[in-house]
């Protein structure tokens, strides 16, 4: 194992920032929002966005900047773009995405206050793995490694609490013990503002036991992998000679070239063939019309214009930013910006003692009367160091 992987293995032991939050809901010390699992039950107009601050590692221009569109450079603040992908050999199952103009995030009503306001954004081209990181990639890093992921460590009480009201009890060793939040659908509908009647923390959970320790990855070699933190995933990014994309470059490349569409593949609500989200009535009954009740096999969907599997549904997927609420509104104010790489460090404003990375796409969880978090525009904020049964990844170049 490399230094690089060293470290984020030691990064991997830090605080649970989840598995506090489950703490506190379960024993009833405060009532939080549910940004952190990836969909809040909020109407997109029950919050307003919080004011802006400072972007950092990001260039920008004054707003009536007229840049090409079109060339051959990736030298910040030319005026060339690397459209046409760079002459060598194509990396395998990776898909160019070339440079552009566009904007990024949206100024739809129908959309939550941290998606808003659209703003200008210029990026250059890149290499991007045409599906999410499978169960079996994953595992070729671990036997090459010896790596551990966050879920297989045990949980440090000491950090853990610092993350917990003062006064909080020491939780029994079980909820201790190496685990993970795994998706437990009740069998009867409940009121969508209290997460813990369909999340639960199960010990021995995985991304080689994603239900548990009697769940198995048989079968599902070719599923994205899921219960990874954002630590994991940038291990394995690293070890790949890749690295997890900036939002920009995710939202770039999962609008496939469309302009200021609401999905993927235009403006029509999603039908069973063009994603795997939710059907029927969330959390309790999913019918599977499209055919999978969790996870789907990478590429069982349309891929989207530029060749992209998954860009909408299936499983969140990590981004390199930090998550800050407010990050639109900053970009927006300073023009137009190149290559914007997130802000220096993470807050949500309902949470602001847990650092949080992007999530973006949406998972086999959405619903439209929940979250629709199946846009390009949309955008999640999830604890760093927790693994979940709808969170996985891919990687860029």
């Amino acid at each position: 194992m490399d230094l690089r992987l060293e470290l984020v293995n030691n990064r991997a032991q830090q605080k649970n920032g989840l598995l506090a939050r489950w703490f506190i809901n379960v024993l009833g010390l405060s009532s939080l929002g549910l940004g952190l699992l990836g969909c809040q039950h909020t109407s997109p107009a029950d919050k307003p966005a919080v004011a802006a601050a400072p972007a950092t590692q990001t260039m920008c221009y004054a707003p009536d900047s007229k840049l090409p569109q079109q060339a051959a450079s990736n030298t910040p603040g030319s005026d060339k773009l690397n459209v046409e992908p760079p002459t060598g050999p194509k990396p395998a199952s990776m898909v160019w995405i070339p440079a552009g103009n566009y904007q990024m995030g949206t100024n739809d009503a129908h959309s939550f206050p941290n998606e808003r306001p659209a703003h200008a954004v210029r990026l250059h081209g890149f290499w991007m793995d045409e599906h999410e990181v499978t169960n079996a990639e994953f595992a070729r890093f671990v036997a090459a490694t010896g790596y551990k992921t966050t879920a297989e460590r045990p949980v440090d009480w000491e950090q853990l609490k610092a993350q917990l009201p003062p006064g909080t009890p020491k939780p029994a060793a079980e909820n201790l013990a190496p685990g993970s939040m795994v998706f437990t659908p009740p069998s009867q509908p409940v009121p969508l503002d209290d997460y813990t009647a369909w999340w639960r923390w199960v010990p021995g959970a995985s991304w080689r036991h994603p239900e548990g320790p009697k769940s198995t990855l048989k079968g599902r070699e070719n599923h994205p992998v899921v219960q990874v933190s954002w630590d994991d995933a940038v291990a394995y990014a690293q070890w790949a000679g890749k690295r997890l994309p900036t939002e920009a470059e995710w939202e770039w490349a999962a609008r496939g070239g469309l302009t200021n569409k609401r999905f993927a593949w235009g403006d029509t609500p999603p039908t069973n063939k063009q994603a795997n989200i939710w059907q029927g009535s969330f959390p309790n009954q999913n019918t599977e019309a499209d055919g999978y009740a969790g996870t789907a096999p990478i590429k069982s969907f349309a891929a989207n214009n530029y060749g992209l599997y998954d860009m909408a549904g299936n499983v969140w997927e990590w981004c390199s930013d930090w998550y800050r609420a407010d990050e639109h509104i900053t970009l927006a104010s300073l023009g137009q910006c190149e290559n914007p790489s997130g802000p220096s460090v993470s807050l949500d404003p309902d949470e602001p003692t847990i650092p949080k990375r992007v999530t973006k796409g949406g998972s086999f969880l959405c619903h439209v009367s929940y979250c629709e978090s199946y846009r390009p525009s949309a955008r999640r904020g999830t604890s760093f160091d927790s693994g979940m049964s709808h969170v996985g990844f891919r990687c860029v170049k």
